[in-house]
């Protein structure tokens, strides 16, 4: 079966009017473009829609089956065209944004603020570790990531968009809480509780200590900040963990930034997509609105 829409408008029109000359005239199309539109159709069926009783056309069984398809088809066609003119308008669409753990506490407030602005649209939010982000950008599974440094050797298009400094942070009764200019030395004193292997601030702090030839002392392994938080507070050693990531535990004290030198280190934030990757109205929306708004929503810390 081949049709094709034009076939379906002219036979709509024939069977509402039951004539071809009504339904030309409609179309603005000549009796005999109508009838071969109409013969062509039945061709590709092979089946008759319409009988001719002396002068008057009447629809066949067929017909009245086929008719009740087409008006579906129709329906179908002006809902999928008032979709995608609702998609070009930004008035309704889907996003789907994967965003590293550290960038929750931020990511989610982006979000919120800009779906207030776009009510109709539907978000997918996926918070993951780095491995976990890099594999969906590979597979193509996601329209954006908000990450820390983006690997060199995939063809990924980046923008920074805020900067995202690491910190050394202590229970707020620890004996450097006070003490100012800490040198890095001293904190080979101390053992760290620290992310896991791979994780972008594992890879950062393991260089910028690389880089001063100084050598930490490393507990434990966690797989999320909110777990180094509890262990820092815990005692259980000192964190290294994003600013953006603090702003309740020092609201109330529980933990404090200690002044070790030189920190912090200074990262960025970074939104990002497959090089090449046709983004969707809703997605060049929501990146553009990071890259000129984000920055003034974040938690001041």
């Amino acid at each position: 079966m081949h049709l094709t829409f034009r076939q379906l408008t002219v036979f709509d029109a024939v069977a509402r009017h039951l004539s071809y000359t009504r339904a030309a005239e409609e179309l603005f199309l000549s009796q005999p473009a109508v009838s071969m539109q109409i013969k062509q159709l039945e061709e590709s069926l092979g089946i008759s829609l319409f009988e001719k009783l002396g002068k008057r056309i009447f629809l066949t069984e067929a017909g009245r089956e086929f008719q009740v398809y087409g008006r579906t088809i129709s329906q179908q066609l002006n809902e999928a065209e008032a979709v995608l003119e609702d998609l070009k308008g930004m008035r309704k669409g889907r996003l789907v944004v994967s965003v590293a753990s550290t960038a929750n506490y931020f990511a989610t407030r982006l979000l919120a603020a800009f779906s207030r602005q776009h009510k109709d649209i539907t978000v997918h939010l996926d918070v993951t570790n780095r491995a976990s982000l890099l594999r969906q950008l590979e597979a193509n599974e996601t329209d954006l990531v908000i990450m820390g440094k983006p690997p060199e050797d995939m063809h990924l298009a980046t923008e920074s968009f805020m900067e995202n400094p690491l910190v050394v942070i202590a229970p707020s009764d620890h004996v450097l809480a006070r003490q100012k200019q800490i040198p890095l030395t001293r904190l080979q004193q101390e053992t760290f509780v620290v992310r896991e292997r791979g994780s972008g601030t594992r890879i950062a702090m393991e260089r910028f200590f690389g880089e001063h030839g100084v050598t930490l002392t490393t507990g434990m392994e966690m797989t999320s900040n909110e777990a180094i938080k509890q262990a820092v507070e815990a005692g259980l050693g000192l964190g290294i963990v994003s600013i953006h990531t603090l702003e309740l535990e020092l609201e109330t004290q529980r933990l404090v930034i200690l002044d070790a030198q030189p920190f912090p280190i200074l990262r960025h934030w970074y939104i990002v997509h497959r090089q090449g990757k046709r983004l969707s109205p809703v997605a060049r929306a929501f990146m553009e609105y990071v890259l000129t708004e984000g920055k003034s929503l974040l938690p001041k810390v």
